[in-house]
């Protein structure tokens, strides 16, 4: 794997703090996901920071994660955030690697995978387009979603299908200019 280095000497606790920021002053506030703002003013948004460079060290690490989940209901979800994988086609091989790991534990159907990166681009998109914000964070993260949850909060929602259109239709709106700005502020 040819990662660098997370850049500069940033603590596991800022980026935990800038992927909240990220949560609080875009998903939440521009409803991206319209299910978070619950969740984060409940507090039971785990925040998770995985140093390593290493796919296998951090394959394991999101394993224990899943194992958390099992094991504590009143944590919904976790960012497993992982700045060694700054470069997008590694975190894409460690997404790939990840749903497999998730699987081959027995995960499927329990716990699903949703993937942000600083240079998250959709396929067939440009690298300019964007709807690609609806998935750039701060840092690369693997989002660890309660399967169950997912299911139900769909069912509750008027309209799941048209998130990703209003997600869309937002970033457009808004431009890259000012996505380019609110994602940098989150590192404030």
């Amino acid at each position: 794997m040819s990662n660098s280095s997370p850049s500069g000497d940033i603590s596991e606790a800022e980026y935990q703090q800038h992927t909240m920021r990220w949560v609080k002053d875009f998903v939440v506030e521009y409803n991206i996901c319209p299910f978070a703002k619950r969740e984060l003013e409940r507090g039971s948004i785990r925040y998770q920071v995985a140093m390593s460079d290493d796919i296998e060290e951090l394959l394991q690490q999101l394993v224990v994660e899943c194992q958390l989940l099992d094991n504590q209901p009143d944590v919904e979800t976790t960012l497993f955030i992982t700045p060694c994988l700054s470069c997008f086609d590694d975190y894409l091989d460690c997404l790939y690697w990840a749903e497999k790991i998730i699987s081959k534990q027995g995960y499927d159907g329990v716990y699903q995978l949703a993937s942000f990166h600083p240079d998250y681009c959709f396929a067939g998109e440009a690298d300019t387009a964007p709807s690609n914000y609806t998935n750039r964070s701060p840092y690369p993260v693997f989002h660890l979603i309660r399967e169950a949850t997912v299911s139900r909060l769909t069912r509750l929602h008027p309209d799941p299908e048209g998130i990703p259109e209003h997600n869309i239709a937002l970033t457009e709106e808004l431009g890259i200019s000012s996505l380019k700005q609110i994602l940098a502020s989150c590192k404030l």
